[in-house]
């Protein structure tokens, strides 16, 4: 749930907003049937989402961008840059899941939690007084959280009417992404909150682990959207930071000679042309030596080099190292 005026104001997202746009533009759209966004909206699912997705990215006039994606919009996020690696640039994936509670192979107790919190919905979502409305606030904030609890609550009366949240709850568990996750080729880092109450922490754990060279981060706290007294949120504005410090480096199309690389080998070679050795590289995009070696070897056999230092010539004379 988003509201693209009032989470500005929120205890849940105002810090959020400020770190996100501290150094980068961000654009942000509330999802079909929520917020500012249309409602009544009867056409839900994966590929509405990626719709959507791409038009607000077309219309922006972005050809190639860093994504973030939370919880659902993680799916959705990963989706959309296996689909169309050549406009990912970086993949945030944030306390997100591969697939949903009512996807194939699914446990039935997990099954049949979702299924009763969607019939809650359906009676409950948005009334004044409802039960429903604290048991979906302690599922995203620890009871502790006054103030997050009643913000919670109050979204429900404005964000979404209870039919539309009824189609975005199935919408939720009915994604399964997982045949697609092997083919994003983008950067990716993959967060999340071990005490998280909406999302386990192993559907993380799982998403991470089905995308090539991702990088899994897990993070201390017990809020689904991480708060400032977290212990985990310093660490993941740091890990932001370091992790989308090297975007303008491969965020043009690479030059003539060099269209076999994959989007990772472009940004390892660039890292190379920079000097940089394969540990340092491997602190820089968050993967293991071993896989950077791997990667310089295969880049050295795409590019009919000898050595590194042979590469590093070919590399800069191509724009690769200048940024």
């Amino acid at each position: 749930m988003t509201h693209l005026e009032r989470d500005w104001d929120s205890p849940i997202w105002r810090h959020w907003l400020r770190e996100l746009t501290r150094e980068h533009t961000l654009a942000r759209f509330d999802i079909r049937g929520s917020g500012l966004s249309d409602h009544r909206v009867h056409e839900q699912g994966l590929e509405a989402w990626l719709h959507d997705l791409e038009a607000v990215a077309n219309a922006l006039g972005w050809r190639r961008f860093p994504l973030f994606g939370i919880c659902q919009g993680g799916a959705v996020a990963a989706a959309y840059a296996a689909r169309y690696p050549e406009r990912v640039s970086h993949l945030i994936l944030y306390n997100a899941y591969a697939n949903g509670a009512y996807s194939a192979g699914v446990n039935q107790q997990q099954s049949d939690e979702a299924r009763a919190l969607e019939q809650l919905i359906e009676v409950g979502w948005g009334h004044p007084n409802s039960a429903f409305r604290e048991v979906f606030a302690r599922l995203m904030s620890p009871r502790e959280a006054a103030d997050q609890v009643v913000w919670w609550e109050q979204l429900q009366r404005y964000t979404a009417e209870p039919d539309d949240a009824v189609r975005l709850w199935r919408g939720f568990h009915e994604l399964d992404i997982r045949p697609q996750l092997p083919q994003v080729q983008a950067p990716t880092l993959v967060a999340h909150v071990k005490g998280d109450h909406m999302v386990p922490f192993e559907a993380g754990r799982r998403l991470a682990a089905q995308i090539p060279d991702a990088h899994f981060l897990p993070l201390e706290g017990r809020n689904h959207i991480l708060q400032t007294s977290d212990p985990g949120w310093p660490l993941l504005v740091t890990e932001l930071r370091r992790f989308l410090s090297g975007m303008s480096a491969h965020a043009v199309a690479p030059p003539p000679g060099f269209d076999d690389l994959t989007r990772r080998e472009q940004a390892i070679l660039d890292a190379v042309a920079r000097g940089l050795a394969n540990p340092g590289i491997a602190d820089e995009l968050s993967i293991s030596p071993k896989t950077v070696r791997n990667h310089v070897s295969r880049i050295g056999s795409k590019l009919s080099v000898s050595s590194r230092a042979e590469m590093i010539v070919k590399a800069r004379e191509a724009g690769f190292g200048h940024a």
